[in-house]
């Protein structure tokens, strides 16, 4: 590995360990500017056949708290609609692996282990952005199908990685695609457009108790095997 090789290894690396799912904001709102920015860098992810199935709706300013008061009412008594099936269910390793986030983000925030009350406060304030005063919300098209989804999970990451890079904090939501039809119907979006899920970001608050810890990853040799035969 050369000088330049060393650095952007370096730099990508620095970008990849720094970043997290941010669950608390400051009110301040990100300049258009900055946003433009995250998704220059971010439309240059890798598609199937270069379909660039990704198309964001991003929210600012009032726009920002309409759908956020809107997607807390219904929220609160909807069942779910998601446009893609989610997980049918998490057993061994991944049973653990989501056990332990939970149970780190509950003891963050000061929920006590069985209290169903206050964990599903917490749950609820995914509808409300966790305060972030923007959310982009994704959708690919629905003949694309699985794949538009996998080519927009692409995106979503050269989304999370380039706000890290301009300083914002940023957290993935599929909770937002459990609504996938009333997304739909708020913005008055085509039926063939399908909500894969949505970003909230903004400048993180280093000080909300949330935003304290720091999910932990496999050692790299659970993640792969070598075929030399």
């Amino acid at each position: 590995m050369n000088s330049t090789q060393s650095s952007e290894f370096d730099a990508l690396t620095r970008i990849l360990q720094g970043r997290w799912s941010c669950r608390g904001y400051l009110e301040d709102p990100v300049p258009r500017r900055t946003i433009e920015q995250v998704l220059a860098l971010a439309r240059l992810s890798p598609s199937w056949c270069n379909t660039q199935p990704w198309q964001l709706l991003v929210t600012e300013g009032a726009g920002t708290t309409r759908f956020r008061e809107a997607l807390v009412e219904h929220a609160s008594t909807a069942t779910i609609t998601p446009d893609f099936r989610f997980p049918e269910g998490y057993s061994g390793t991944y049973r653990d692996r989501r056990r332990e986030c939970g149970l780190q983000l509950y003891d963050s925030v000061g929920v006590a282990k069985g209290d169903r009350h206050a964990s599903a406060a917490q749950a609820a304030r995914n509808f409300e952005f966790f305060g972030a005063p923007h959310t982009a919300i994704v959708t690919t098209n629905s003949e694309l199908g699985i794949y538009g989804a996998v080519d927009c999970g692409l995106y979503v990451q050269t989304f999370l990685l380039a706000a890290q890079s301009v300083g914002l904090g940023a957290i993935p939501q599929a909770a937002l695609a459990a609504h996938s039809k009333f997304i739909r119907d708020y913005f008055q979006l085509p039926e063939d457009r399908m909500v894969l899920c949505g970003i909230s970001f903004g400048y993180p608050d280093t000080e909300h108790p949330a935003n304290g810890f720091r999910t932990r990853r496999v050692p790299v040799g659970d993640t792969f095997d070598w075929v030399n035969t």
